[in-house]
């Protein structure tokens, strides 16, 4: 698979430097216009499904362009969308010109429009809102037109700013409740929660408004050819350098930096230490604390910057840097005292990122199970010495070789993928050898990847969970253990990603010349389309679990199918497989399990409640008066409190992490109280029978 990766991608670098060669020929190309003819020229000539640019194209993505503007219709007029429609037809003759006018006139637009909501939601909040009026809001922008006017604009706000108001003045009441301040939820409105409600949310929309007025022209641009890529599909994406970084720190789970997550302050204009990660500069300096808050940022020795109203991505960028460098961080303590705190980055690894084991102990039917979580499909192609998924499971696989185990269940849920090489590799620590998976190109060649490793790390029953966000490389790995009859695949619907993306990276297209336009960013392309071997495509479809289990997720719009242009299901010819012995029957699996799920409380508590949520979803109004909000909340809060009650840990349950010094007891006290987890151990109990 590497080799093919590699090979792609001399091809796409070497044609793209013959193209770059005839664009920067031209020598008054500023830096947006070479962005720009980049993105497209490698649109067009590289995407897996390329698409036409002409009038279409451009309806498209001016369509997906506009929503990601204003997704909520709570910003421009319509007349201010029946103007802009005049660039619907023209942006692919924008693209092959280099121009910038209908983002810069759409920017502005919005701009001016934000600046009105500035200019009115104070005096919206200034007195009380009639909670006893019977109005309500549409939720569903879909239902709802632009606003005409200036009036129903402020009528929008209005019912927006009351909506939330309530919201923030049932949890007020909700916490003094918690605190034993005696306030309980009634149709009687306390004047003096009210108008703290109304004070917190004139200072949320005050930032919200701000953060949204300090957008960058790297932002627009970065929206804008977003929805050029989304136009050829949901999954081509342009990354600013800034996105690159992040999507970075997501694939191989390591970042440069201090080790502190934050957030914007509540209450404030500044931002707040959330979490310090263990092992990082901040943990091992032990001076910076969870509940600080950072006043300002200063390189080494420089100047001090003030970070008020700053947006969290512009001091994130501040606070990250190379290895070896020190940042100076001046902080406020709760207690008030200000305080200079220096920090030498490093490397910082995020451990949730990486794959861990445990050891399930079942004593309801004395025996013990193997558990791996896997959050991605990590892998650091930058750095070969580096950790990634495959390697990690297989260890966590021979730990738990060495215990007395009966099953393994590896946990894919919410799992969205990452490296392609890594799906394979870990499919072979299952099987002996053969084909995993298909992927066909745009040219229709077929290349078929193999585990060409004899070797079986785990021979015994194998379970693995999927959910409706298990997605790409998960449904590989699942899909493929599942057409070899090596793992009962238990949970839902799998997400639907069948496609394959490579990243380019746009700066090594430009000669030394031109380097006042680095750097560009990066292209996410699909360039291929993979498919099971048995021949048909996990795309739009995703893998069907074998034991189906109750899901609230599988009831949201979640799926290939909810995104915009996506590329459809297909098929192509099956390749010859030896399926794993198979030691147990499908059939009386999926029987008994449905048996228990039938007894199960919480699984019978998912399935009476899957009814009031496609009611709940359809229903997009939302009412406005506070008796009828307090019903609703009633109801909301006595499911909660029996799901509660009945999704307790299980005292027959013993749950001990493998190879780990010290005891996640979160994690753990989490796993034993998994419905899902604990009806898979039972899956492996009836395949190990």
């Amino acid at each position: 698979m590497k080799k093919t990766l590699i090979k792609l991608a001399t091809v796409v670098i070497i044609l793209l430097l013959i193209f770059s060669s005839y664009l920067f020929a031209n020598s008054n190309l500023n830096k947006e216009k070479v962005l720009t003819q980049l993105t497209l020229q490698s649109l067009s000539n590289w995407h897996y499904n390329p698409v036409k640019i002409n009038d279409q194209f451009s309806r498209t993505a001016f369509d997906i362009y506009i929503k990601s503007l204003d997704p909520a219709k709570k910003f421009f007029y319509q007349s201010d969308l029946n103007n802009l429609r005049r660039f619907q037809n023209r942006i692919d003759d924008e693209l092959n010109e280099g121009s910038m006018e209908f983002l810069d006139i759409a920017t502005k637009t919005l701009r001016e429009r934000i600046q009105e909501v500035q200019g009115f939601y104070k005096e919206l909040l200034n007195e009380p809102f009639d909670y006893e009026i019977d109005e309500s809001l549409q939720l569903d922008p879909e239902k709802r037109n632009f606003p005409a006017n200036k009036g129903e604009l402020k009528e929008l706000w209005r019912k927006l700013l009351k909506n939330q108001t309530i919201n923030v003045y049932l949890q007020l009441v909700q916490q003094n409740e918690n605190q034993k301040k005696v306030k309980k939820l009634t149709s009687t409105i306390d004047p003096k929660l009210e108008a703290e409600a109304r004070q917190k949310v004139s200072r949320d929309i005050k930032r919200v408004l701000s953060r949204l007025l300090q957008e960058k022209r790297v932002d627009q641009l970065e929206r804008y050819l977003d929805s050029i890529t989304a136009a050829f599909d949901p999954h081509t994406t342009y990354y600013a350098p800034q996105s690159k970084e992040d999507f970075d720190i997501d694939m191989t789970g390591t970042l440069e930096g201090i080790g502190a997550q934050l957030q914007e302050e509540e209450d404030g204009d500044y931002i707040k230490v959330a979490k310090i990660i263990p092992g990082s500069p901040a943990w091992r300096g032990k001076e910076l604390k969870e509940g600080d808050i950072i006043i300002k940022v200063a390189e080494g020795n420089g100047e001090p910057v003030d970070i008020a109203n700053m947006r969290l991505t512009d001091v994130v960028k501040l606070i990250r840097g190379k290895k070896g460098t020190t940042v100076k961080l001046t902080i406020k303590k709760p207690t008030g005292q200000l305080k200079v705190i220096p920090i030498i980055r490093d490397v910082v690894v995020i451990e949730e990122s990486y794959a861990k084991s445990a050891v399930i102990h079942n004593e309801k039917i004395g025996k013990s199970f193997g558990y791996i979580s896997l959050p991605s499909f990590y892998h650091d192609f930058n750095n070969e010495q580096a950790r990634n998924s495959a390697d990690d499971v297989r260890k966590e696989l021979e730990k738990l070789n060495q215990q007395k185990i009966s099953g393994i269940i590896l946990d894919l849920r919410n799992n969205g993928g990452g490296a392609l090489t890594d799906a394979v590799n870990m499919t072979g620590l299952f099987i002996e050898d053969g084909p995993v998976v298909q992927v066909r190109e745009r040219s229709g060649r077929v290349n078929v990847l193999n585990d060409l490793d004899p070797q079986v790390v785990y021979k015994g029953p194998l379970v693995v969970l999927i959910n409706s966000l298990s997605a790409s490389a998960s449904e590989i790995l699942a899909a493929a253990l599942q057409d070899y009859g090596r793992a009962v695949i238990v949970g839902s619907n799998s997400f639907g990603k069948g496609t394959v993306q490579t990243l380019i990276d746009l700066d090594q297209f430009v000669p030394g010349n031109f380097n006042y336009a680095k750097p560009l960013g990066s292209l996410k392309l699909t360039v291929q389309k993979f498919y099971r071997i048995t021949g048909g495509s996990t795309q739009e479809r995703g893998v069907t679990a074998d034991v189906v289990l109750p899901d609230l997720l599988s009831y949201y719009d979640i799926g290939e199918q909810e995104l915009d242009n996506y590329l459809p299901y297909d098929t192509i010819k099956p390749v010859t497989y030896r399926r794993w012995e198979r030691q147990y029957n499908l059939e009386t699996i999926k029987a008994n399990s449905k048996k228990r799920v039938k007894r199960n409380q919480v699984f019978s508590f998912i399935n009476s409640n899957i009814a009031l949520l496609e009611k709940q979803r359809k229903q997009t109004l939302m009412s406005l008066q506070l008796q009828k909000v307090l019903a609703e909340q009633e109801t909301i809060k006595k499911q909660t409190e029996r799901l509660e009650k009945i999704q307790t840990a299980k005292p027959y349950l013993k749950v001990v992490e493998v190879g780990k010094t010290s005891e996640n007891k979160e994690w753990i006290n989490q796993l034993q109280k998994d419905v899902y987890v604990e009806e898979a151990l039972m899956v492996l109990n009836d395949i190990a029978s």
